[in-house]
């Protein structure tokens, strides 16, 4: 009898200790889900985001008090139909909440299934506007079309450019945005060609040579994505068209492009939030600089930033949602909407849509080693080189 009374007193114990555990983890740790392209052509970017993500849980776990993140990661592989399936996948896997994606037509049925499954959906990958006008409530980006195009047009139109030819993917974001610029730089007066390409192409010849023989436009617009610009770069390098300068928008103006692509990429202008190397006065800012530099030795980017932004926002939704109560009952899409605060990128509210309507970005230009930012000119570290171009 003595015996058997011990026994169940050990029992009691361990299961109570047990319980203790789970209570304890679910009230202190959440998983969150991280679908980003690791492989395939938007690898680069994904792989940068991913890297701010991390940082944003590494600095949340040591500086929230309470709550800690466990991110889980899947790969999309680049494609809308193993975007849903990584969704899908981590959903199984008990997340709260999903952070990451890139581009439009990836993000777009991703979040969508995110949104069935009931899960909050935070993104810096996709600026199609269709994203925030299908009337989905659980998705959020803190960009958007309109902070790029301000920033493309506003840098030509300091520059004094009289002609444009604007060459563009056909993929939602990359198209509505070249529709944007073409329409805002035509009514101030410039002219405006367009050269639409289909993402799958690899040789731009053809296209640089309409520029260079048929439009003897001043400037190249390059609206696609890292593995275009580098295509539509090396067939400018060849052929060598007669004009002041190239700028393109996302993913452009990075270290990592600089050194990947050395010979390509001098006087190249491209959006970017940070000049680099990059130095941060904020509380925050030091905080995440000091992140990167522990957990990946090195100096971060833009993509890095937004990752971060974009995650911790998330972070710190969860646990207003977990100390109210409400993480089960659509709290983290609640406290998101509620999200107003001075981020690294400046001032993100998500209005009714999930658009942040404060974004606004600025260009910068790869000079030397460096990225510089050259626009607008308050913001500027340098001036900007023009004429100049990478060959």
């Amino acid at each position: 009898m003595k015996a058997n009374k011990i026994v169940l007193a050990i029992l009691a114990l361990g299961t109570v200790g047990t319980v203790g555990s789970i209570n304890l983890a679910s009230a202190d740790e959440f998983l969150v889900g991280v679908q980003i392209p690791l492989t395939g052509p938007l690898a680069r970017v994904g792989l940068g985001t991913q890297e701010g993500i991390r940082v944003a849980a590494e600095v949340f776990n040591k500086t929230n008090g309470k709550h800690t993140i466990k991110l889980i990661t899947v790969d999309d592989e680049s494609a809308p139909a193993k975007a849903v399936a990584a969704v899908e996948k981590l959903a199984s896997q008990n997340v709260v909440a999903i952070t990451g994606g890139y581009a439009s037509n990836n993000i777009s049925p991703a979040s969508d299934a995110a949104g069935k499954l009931g899960l909050a959906y935070v993104t810096s990958g996709g600026v199609d506007d269709g994203l925030v006008n299908a009337g989905r409530k659980n998705f959020f980006r803190i960009n958007n079309t309109q902070g790029y195009q301000k920033a493309l047009v506003g840098l030509l139109t300091d520059l004094n450019v009289k002609s444009v030819s604007i060459i563009y993917s056909t993929k939602d974001a990359t198209h509505g945005l070249a529709a944007d610029v073409e329409k805002t730089l035509a009514a101030k007066g410039v002219k405006v060609v367009t050269h639409a390409f289909d993402p799958l192409i690899t040789d731009f010849k053809p296209i640089i040579n309409k520029v260079k023989l048929r439009d003897r436009s001043e400037f190249i617009v390059m609206v696609g994505y890292e593995n275009d610009y580098v295509g539509i770069l090396r067939a400018a390098r060849v052929l060598k068209p007669s004009i002041k300068g190239v700028a393109g928008v996302w993913s452009l103006a990075t270290p990592k492009m600089a050194a990947d692509f050395p010979d390509l990429m001098p006087n190249v202008y491209g959006t970017a939030v940070l000049p680099f190397p990059v130095q941060f006065s904020t509380e925050e800012g030091k905080r995440f600089a000091d992140g990167y530099k522990a957990l990946l030795n090195k100096d971060p980017d833009y993509l890095g930033q937004f990752g971060y932004v974009q995650s911790m926002l998330l972070f710190e939704a969860i646990a207003r949602a977990a100390d109210k109560g409400t993480l089960k009952k659509g709290g983290v899409i609640d406290e998101m909407r509620k999200t107003d605060r001075q981020t690294l990128i400046g001032r993100v509210q998500f209005d009714a849509r999930g658009d942040n309507p404060n974004f606004t970005q600025r260009m910068g230009q790869h000079q030397g080693k460096k990225v510089e930012l050259v626009w607008p000119k308050e913001s500027a570290t340098a001036k900007p080189v023009y004429p100049g171009l990478p060959w």
